[in-house]
């Protein structure tokens, strides 16, 4: 529920005076026009060297933007996808230009990274920092590569290199890249600041995409106000979507084809069951991978549930001619102290001879050849858990106003808010598989997700599950008050040592995080 703390008021109250206009976003697409995808970035040569700066402004109706601004002799792009193949050298130099002009704005809580532990600038981070966290990519948690605990970058300085090396072994799929500055995470996401990472030779792993035109699809939500409850706007590659029989993208087909799309849920909090429509009746939609990780089979699903930081990718048919098409999303309940995630159609489907949008130059991938029983975590279900733990997530209640605290605890601990100073929750080796149990206990749905690994489903609601699917981020739905729990079972693999080091496992509803539902897991070499 998007109820206010003492310490996000703080962060309201004072970051609006410092948010002064820097390096502007690039104007957002007009509503009821064709939708683009982003500009493409790929690696040449084994390597992708990118430079992005984060940018600020506010537009007419008052609505905040942060945004990843590129800029070549073309002009100046927003949030460009980010293509790799396994194996490839990541180059990206990330400046912050949001001004520090003025008082800077600190939360009630430190976040300051302890003594001798900063990986890039110092100071104590604020609104207008910034750092870049790389969801699902299975890289190492360490400075210059995905450590988001100790990664500062201040506006005004230089700017900070992140240098990774993409797994030879790592899952082709969809991923995406945002900042993760601890208690500032929910208002730059807001304002936009999330781009999509592509890992390149989906169609060496499921075939069944091969030759088909792919469309990237990010679905971002902002408000108006970032915190407090009121207005806000979901879109599609930055192209708002209308919540009633408004103006929405358009997504053009040729008649007769099949499309692949791949859709990134990068919203705050919105859990997002989509559906294609033709005149009213949900279509069968061929999924392919979820996460970023190519199914064992591809199979038909009128709905795909993607909470939030979730991706799905599938194959979508072209409607016959005269038939109305709706890519929509549905109502879907989060429970009494949840938020209302409202159906509406993101985007009409139209017929169009010459499919709309060119693609871009995807001659077929340079990506090895990697059979799906030797991609990373290959083999997981056969290997017996060396540890079991439980874990669940709660709220803490201040009379009739809902939950004033968030946490995720584990079972047999205290129940506290995370500091940036703590101890590791958990503490395990590299080589562990480990079985865990994540209830909720709370009267809302919140959405698991941790860094630097993909885990295997196992159960729901104690009920083995039909599908074992990797994940990075599920759903968890909320406690009726009643009965028992709901909960999922899921097996972490920690056999990689690229896992050794600090990272997070948290709820990736913004505003829970930065309120604290996160701890730290230590994998120890």
């Amino acid at each position: 529920m998007r109820t206010l703390s003492r310490y996000s008021l703080a962060v309201v109250i004072c970051g609006f005076s410092v948010l002064r206009l820097a390096a502007q976003c690039p104007p957002r697409p007009q509503p009821d026009t064709v939708l683009r995808d982003a500009l493409n970035l790929s690696s040449q040569n084994g390597v992708l060297d990118v430079a992005l700066s984060m940018g600020h402004s506010v537009d007419v109706n008052g609505y905040t933007h942060y945004c990843y601004r590129y800029q070549n002799s073309s002009g100046i792009a927003e949030a460009p996808t980010l293509r790799l193949n396994p194996g490839d050298r990541l180059l990206l130099h990330v400046k912050d230009d949001i001004s520090s002009d003025g008082p800077q704005s600190i939360s009630a809580m430190d976040m300051s990274a302890p003594p001798g532990a900063t990986c890039g600038d110092t100071g104590t981070a604020t609104l207008n920092s910034t750092n870049v966290h790389f969801h699902g990519l299975n890289i190492p948690p360490t400075c210059h590569q995905d450590d988001v605990l100790t990664t500062l970058i201040q506006p005004g300085t230089p700017g900070f290199q992140f240098e990774t090396q993409i797994p030879a072994n790592e899952p082709p799929g969809l991923y995406w890249y945002h900042p993760h500055v601890h208690g500032f995470t929910e208002f730059q996401v807001n304002g936009g600041a999330a781009g999509a990472i592509v890992i390149e030779g989906m169609e060496k792993v499921r075939p069944e995409v091969k030759g088909l035109t792919e469309r990237v699809l990010t679905i971002r939500q902002e408000f108006l106000v970032p915190w407090v409850p009121g207005p806000y706007q979901l879109t599609v590659n930055f192209e708002n979507a209308a919540i009633v029989q408004g103006p929405s993208p358009v997504i053009l087909m040729k008649p007769g084809e099949k499309q692949f799309w791949r859709v990134l849920n990068a919203s705050l909090q919105d859990f997002m069951p989509l559906q294609v429509w033709f005149n009213g009746v949900p279509q069968p939609l061929q999924v392919i991978a979820l996460d970023g990780y190519p199914l064992a089979q591809a199979r038909m699903q009128t709905t795909i549930l993607i909470p939030p930081a979730g991706r799905a990718e599938f194959i979508v048919s072209a409607p016959p001619a005269g038939v109305t098409a709706l890519l929509e999303t549905l109502n879907y309940s989060t429970g009494p102290t949840g938020n209302a995630d409202f159906e509406q159609p993101l985007a009409t489907i139209q017929l169009s001879n010459d499919g709309g949008q060119p693609q871009p130059a995807h001659l077929p991938s340079a990506a090895p050849q990697v059979a799906a029983d030797h991609l990373k975590f290959a083999g997981l279900k056969d290997q017996s858990p060396t540890a079991e733990r439980k874990l669940f997530f709660s709220e803490e209640f201040g009379g009739t106003n809902g939950p004033i605290q968030f946490y995720i605890t584990v079972d047999g601990q205290k129940q506290k808010v995370f500091e940036p100073t703590e101890k590791p929750a958990i503490t395990t080796k590299v080589g562990a598989v480990e079985d865990w149990t994540i209830e909720n206990r709370a009267l809302e749905t919140h959405a698991f997700h941790i860094h630097q690994i993909h885990f295997m489903m196992l159960e729901v609601d104690g009920k083995p599950v039909p599908n074992q699917d990797l994940r990075d981020t599920i759903e968890i739905p909320y406690w009726s008050g009643s009965g028992p729990y709901h909960s999922v079972k899921v097996r972490m693999d920690f056999r990689d040592p690229n896992t050794a080091g600090l990272f997070v496992f948290h709820c990736h509803i913004l505003l829970h995080e930065d309120l604290g539902m996160m701890h730290k897991i230590l994998v120890q070499p």
